[in-house]
């Protein structure tokens, strides 16, 4: 299996009912059109994520029963992502031409099979715990979609000169937030357990949990701020090779990067396109939007490096997964609170770029089947991410989940945070 499950029977049919209504809930303040259209390659339209978080449930649940019938036969290749086990799909770049089904077709197959997997669910005998372990895997599938609706409707929203808003933003989540120093948080390190343990859901590519030996280190105590980073700006940080990795060099000329993803400078003054529309930066709010290319150029002008995922965890997992999610609202990063002793906003606000390629853990090995191409088949030429966002559902995220992106990935709602050897 492509997941470490333990369904709670009690509650994995409302669960059902409250991820599947989130999604319809996050393109609600969408049109049509802006469900049907694709900004580039790596992003896909709204009426595709929700097709595709379906054909996950029809293709892998209902498909199992005694004389299914589909919604449609040709939606098994159509809204297939990278499934090579199921069978063919749709080139990715080209989904954005897919106005046909329309996104009342999409909605009426979505209500078809909620109905059918809520008579699934709601059997006398229940699932059996293979399929139940399916579904779990499903519904954090979806959470993940979810997460990337607001992602690539920022993005397509940034190709459009009007700069429209998704929704106006949410109350401040930390309203009485001030500009805070930024601390060294000092680990004696030694030998660590990594990894996922204990009761709950986890993706395959979370475990086996085994030992780890780290050096001690430091960890800084918050994310890096815009102001921060328009300091490194400021400083000729994007015309400085020296700063940065070869690659990264050639793909910040390349591409003619002077500043993070979406900021735009106005009459003399920098702003930043945001899921509320185009408004002028804010100094203390984390830096988001940049790269693996960017985030580690701006470690080594500031003396610092990147954390290793394994530093990373070690810090985080005896905390709390508390932060600013997709739950509060505001669906943009936002300030640190005051210190109390401990690290903050290693949950929400920006995904956090490691230094640690995305790898197999020891041990690992992927699941026979097409759930077991979930995640084994990407362990090549990307990057760690940890912590979740401020768009990422927050019963999602575990302080030992996994993200991974390319290292010159911008769209994410990705920052940074400063690490350095102990002193």
């Amino acid at each position: 299996m492509s997941g470490v499950a333990a369904p709670r029977a009690g509650n994995q049919r409302d669960r059902f009912l409250r991820i599947r209504a989130q999604s319809e809930a996050l393109a609600a303040p969408l049109s049509p059109e802006d469900c049907a259209a694709q900004s580039m390659a790596d992003a896909s339209p709204v009426k595709w994520h929700l097709a595709h978080t379906t054909w996950f449930f029809e293709t892998f649940v209902l498909e199992r029963e005694p004389g299914h019938a589909p919604f449609h036969p040709e939606y098994r290749a159509l809204f297939n992502s990278y499934y090579n086990a199921v069978g063919p799909q749709h080139e990715r770049p080209q989904r954005g031409l897919l106005t046909r089904p329309d996104l009342e077709t999409v909605r009426a197959w979505r209500r078809q099979v909620d109905e059918r997997m809520l008579a699934r669910l709601d059997a006398r005998d229940g699932l059996a715990p293979e399929l139940a372990e399916i579904v779990e895997i499903g519904l954090h599938h979806e959470q993940q979609h979810q997460e990337l609706i607001l992602t690539d409707v920022l993005h397509l929203f940034s190709r459009n000169p009007l700069h429209p808003a998704y929704r106006a933003r949410g109350a401040p989540v930390r309203p009485d937030a001030k500009p805070t120093r930024l601390r060294w948080h000092g680990q004696a390190g030694g030998l660590v357990e990594i990894g996922h343990a204990g009761a709950g859901f986890a993706f395959d590519n979370e475990g086996p949990r085994h030992a780890y030996f780290l050096p001690p280190f430091e960890l800084a105590s918050r994310l890096v701020t815009n102001a921060e980073y328009r300091a490194f700006q400021e400083d000729r940080g994007y015309e400085r090779a020296e700063l940065w990795l070869s690659d990264a060099w050639a793909r910040c000329q390349h591409e003619g990067w002077r500043a993070p993803l979406y900021w735009e400078l106005r009459d003399g003054r920098w702003h930043q396109l945001g899921l509320d529309g185009l408004r002028e930066l804010h100094p203390d709010e984390p830096v988001c939007h940049v790269s693996f290319y960017e985030a580690d150029a701006y470690a080594r002008w500031a003396g610092a490096r990147l954390p290793t995922e394994h530093e990373w965890e070690a810090l985080a997992a005896p905390l709390p997964v508390a932060g600013n999610f997709v739950e509060s609202r505001v669906l943009a990063p936002a300030g640190a609170p005051e210190p109390d002793g401990a690290p903050r906003q290693l949950f929400g606000d920006c995904w956090e770029w490691t230094r640690s390629p995305y790898c197999a853990y020891p041990g690992y090995r992927p699941a026979a089947g097409a759930l077991g191409e979930y995640n084994g088949k990407f362990m090549a030429n990307q990057m760690v991410l940890r912590g979740g966002s401020c768009v990422t559902p927050g019963d999602h995220v575990r302080a030992s989940y996994r993200n991974f992106f390319f290292p010159d990935a911008r769209w994410q709602w990705s920052g940074i945070r400063l690490a350095r050897d102990a002193r």
